[in-house]
């Protein structure tokens, strides 16, 4: 790729960026949200035309206007927003756009055995029958992974490919993407995981604010150079000081029995002021489902709810709202935004009542005042309150929904995946108001994928198994080995 630029309303997102990829090489490409990573992949995939600039496959110039062209010439990209059909099976959406026919028909038979067969070589389990809708957002992953890998591709676009994964599909994936390199084919790795690159690596190459700032061999590139090179400055990438929390501190959230068949059986924790829960666990754990419960985003079939010894009856998110529970969805496009609304609209839309006027009318300045406060305090990168948040990148659209909920006095954050997508300078802000949060008497909740995160950022961790708690951990006895061997049902 030579020269390519582009830009959209407000926002200069690539100029003049140049690079190249090689036969059997991984190529990491990092920075932090807003870089321009995925918009220089999507110019690549097809999904995006460049303002300026030339592809050059095999040497020779390509015309790449749309993901046919780039399908055509072995490029295949999977997306860090999935691109999935809810209402088909996973056989019918791998096979989306090159359907096995016969007799001009589908040939419903070879398609089952692509899916079979590109299932097994990633030691993916999951129904092929169901409705995408209905998997939960790791299982989607992988077969976003699969549904790329079963079209030969030999230019494959990662983004963000281990955000929902654990450590034992990340493995897999891994063992996965180097047998893809040694048969020669090229791969872009995107991914705010630097902990990752050694593992998986050739070079790295750096973007900041749409420039391409620094490209070197994996070998020779520190974590400590990325991130500086990411953020042009020095950054403590560990987490921060817990604050204490204190023995007899209230106790703000308390769940008692909590059910929601077939996927969370009997429930039961209490969540102190100040203290910070941590929800580990394999795919389908029930984790997720766990927080919708209580959120009111699914009724629970069972049990009790109590804030500050309150029983609350939540049988939807407005129950949970007036509660004073926020709830971080991991699923930001579909469940935590509205996409064809305003940065304000966005981040406004679950208190509206504070912004209604005498008139009864919704007060807009009011609107962009609060909005704007929150952009500054979450360094939300945006031209204006009025940007589109389709249009914004996919870290960015997080801090949105973040923005969302500090707007209101919850005295209960639920977070999912809070740092999904999300770049390492980000990263350390939302750690930060995590804290800042917690030692203003918040009760937090936190899921994550990532093991690291949840041992560095808990007061106690809980490994969840089949929608029940396997076992719950101090911080001292919360080890790696500890909590995973727990999640997966196996004796410490």
């Amino acid at each position: 790729m030579r020269g390519i630029r582009k830009a959209f309303p407000g926002v200069q997102a690539l100029s003049d960026v140049s690079l190249t990829l090689a036969a059997g090489e991984i190529l990491a490409l990092v920075g932090e949200n807003g870089a321009g990573k995925s918009t220089l992949m999507k110019i690549l995939a097809g999904g995006l035309a460049a303002d300026a600039g030339d592809v050059f496959v095999d040497g020779a110039p390509a015309k790449i206007d749309s993901p046919r062209a780039a399908e055509r010439l072995g490029i295949g990209m999977i997306y860090q927003e999935f691109n999935l059909v809810p209402q088909l099976s996973a056989v019918d959406n791998l096979v989306l756009g090159s359907e096995p026919t016969r007799r001009s028909l589908l040939d419903e038979r070879e398609a089952r055995r692509r899916a079979e067969k590109v299932f097994g070589e990633l030691g993916i389990t999951m129904s092929l029958d169901l409705p995408v809708g209905r998997l939960s957002v790791g299982q989607q992953q992988l077969l976003e992974i699969a549904k790329v890998l079963s079209k030969h591709a030999r230019i494959i676009v990662m983004d963000e490919p281990t955000a929902a994964l654990t450590e034992n599909e990340i493995e897999r994936l891994f063992a996965l993407v180097r047998r893809l390199k040694a048969a020669g084919n090229g791969i872009v790795y995107i991914s705010h995981r630097l902990e990752e690159l050694p593992r998986i690596a050739d070079r790295i190459t750096v973007l900041r604010d749409g420039r391409i700032v620094e490209t070197r061999p994996q070998a020779s590139f520190s974590q400590d150079d990325v991130v500086a090179a990411m953020v042009g400055r020095k950054l403590d990438a560990h987490f921060p000081q817990l604050p204490p929390v204190v023995p007899d501190a209230p106790i703000v959230l308390s769940v008692c029995g909590l059910s929601r068949l077939p996927a969370v059986h009997g429930v039961t924790l209490e969540v102190r002021a100040g203290e910070i829960v941590g929800f580990a666990g394999l795919i389908g754990a029930g984790r997720t489902e766990i927080l919708r419960a209580i959120a009111g985003a699914d009724v629970p079939s069972g049990g009790e709810v109590r804030i500050d010894g309150r029983s609350v009856r939540i049988r939807s998110p407005i129950d949970g709202i007036a509660a004073g529970i926020a709830f971080i969805t991991e699923d930001r496009k579909a469940q935590g935004l509205v996409l064809g609304m305003t940065v304000r609209e966005n981040v406004t839309l679950a208190h509206l009542a504070q912004f209604v006027n005498r008139e009864l009318l919704i007060d807009r300045g009011r609107e962009v005042e609060a909005t704007k406060k929150l952009i500054g305090e979450l360094s939300i990168r945006t031209p204006s309150t009025e940007q589109l948040v389709r249009n914004l990148s996919g870290g960015t659209q997080q801090k949105v929904v973040l923005a969302k909920w500090l707007l209101g006095t919850a005295r209960v954050l639920l977070f999912d995946e809070p740092t999904r997508g999300i770049d390492v300078g980000a990263k350390a802000e939302i750690y930060a108001l995590m804290v800042g949060l917690a030692r203003q008497g918040c009760a937090i909740i936190m899921v994550s994928s990532e093991l690291p995160e949840v041992l560095g950022m808990s007061h106690r961790v809980v490994a969840v198994r089949h929608g029940v708690f396997a076992r719950v951990f101090s911080q001292a006895e919360a080890t790696p080995d500890a909590v995973m061997l727990a999640a997966a049902g196996a004796a410490a």
